[in-house]
Order: structure tokens, then sequence, then C-alpha cells
């Protein structure tokens, strides 16, 4: 599992070069590192972050954007590491990643599979979000935005609409297995930014998937600020 995503982890170090050493950032541990760039540039970074990456890969740009920094970032990403962990050991063939205070994670065709022009849930599909369901149960405290992607197979307005019935279809799936509905958030995002070609049918194939970007809710941030004495 790739514990922290290596866009986002060089986007930090290089917006806060001002304010932290290099050489105290290799040596620091993830929490470690989300606390001493949140102390330095705040939420300035988190938003920056967000704002560039959202156009790239949503998702990413999202779980990197809701950085809150300092003892109360360190807290909320000791939680979002042991997440992140249970994530990767219930559903290994997912990619997770580690970035900022959040978790995104990438669910591509092999987990969540799709008929095609359909957005009914697989068999397969379903077994696997079984499988993150008790993950999302224990971390009740986070909020969970489900991004919608296909490949480029089609009139780019047809995918749009297609990828947000796909993301919609996760988060009714979860909610019927008893999770929040309040804690979701949906978007089809069509053909946009695919993670691989679209010029051969395995690059398709990963191009049509779901990613999710988890984040601190309000009370998770606000238990956190009471621990860290703020």
């Amino acid at each position: 599992m790739r514990k922290i995503s290596v866009l986002g982890l060089s986007s930090l170090l290089v917006l806060s070069s001002f304010f932290i050493s290099c050489d105290s950032v290799k040596n620091a541990n993830n929490t470690q590192k989300g606390a001493g760039i949140g102390v330095a540039a705040g939420a300035l970074i988190g938003g920056i972050l967000g704002n560039n990456l959202g156009g790239h890969n949503a998702a990413l740009g999202a779980a990197i954007g809701a950085a809150v920094g300092g003892g109360t970032g360190a807290l909320i990403g000791n939680k979002m590491d042991k997440q992140a962990r249970e994530i990767d050991q219930a559903l290994p063939g997912a990619s997770v990643e580690r970035v900022g205070e959040g978790i995104h994670l990438t669910l591509n065709e092999n987990s969540v599979r799709f008929d095609t022009n359909k957005s009914t849930l697989t068999s397969t599909a379903k077994a696997n979000l079984d499988k993150l369901v008790p993950v999302f149960n224990e971390y009740g405290d986070t909020d969970i935005q489900i991004f919608g992607y296909t490949d480029n197979t089609g009139k780019p307005e047809y995918n749009l609409t297609l990828s947000g019935q796909r993301a919609a279809s996760v988060q009714a799936y979860l909610v019927s297995k008893g999770l929040k509905s309040s804690r979701f958030k949906t978007s089809g995002l069509g053909i946009a930014d695919p993670i691989a070609t679209n010029d051969t049918p395995e690059g398709k194939a990963q191009n049509r998937r779901v990613e999710f970007s988890i984040t601190a809710n309000d009370k998770m941030v606000n238990d956190a600020k009471a621990q860290s004495g703020k």
C-alpha cells in the first residue's frame, strides 16, 4: 500500500520548503509530516493543493485539500493511518493512498464492476464493497466522497451521466448496508482524469473506476482539537 501519495507529498514539500527542512520531513512518519506541514503552512497549503489537484484528480485533491494541520492534524492523521491499513487489508486489490490528513481510495474495474453501459452493481462489485463496510463502520467520524469515472467510449455527455449514476449506485449500496447517507457525496466525472491510456482495452478498463476521498468530519476534527488542547 502506498501510504502517502507521491504527488501529494512532493507538492507539500515544495510549498512548505520555506518553513520545514527537507531532513526533518524525510525523518518523520506520516502523522508527523502532516503535523509539521500543518503548523508551518496550515490550511493555506491544503487549499492550494485541493484547488490545483482538483482539476487533475478530484478525489485526490479533495483528500489533500481537507488538511487541518498542527497537533489536531497529527491526531487525525494517526486515525487515517490505521483506517488506510485496514482498508488495504480488507481489499488488497484496491489502491489505497494516505495523502495529507485523508485517504484516497481507487476501486478499478477489477474491484467494482459494472455491466456495459449500466450503473447496476455486479455481484463482484457488491462482494468487494461488503469488505469495506466494516471499516467504514468502525471509522464513523469520516466523510466519504465518491467519484465515478468512465473510459472514453461514447459521447462525453452520456459518460458524464453514466459515471454519476455509477457513483450513486455505490453510495446506495453502502447505505443499504447500514452506513449513514449523510456521510456521502457523489460526483460523476465521466471521461475526465484518465489514469491510463484509452487506446487499449486494458487502459480503458483501468479508467472505468470509482474513487473515494475519505476525510475527517466535524466531530473528528472537534474531538482532535479537544485532545490537542486547542
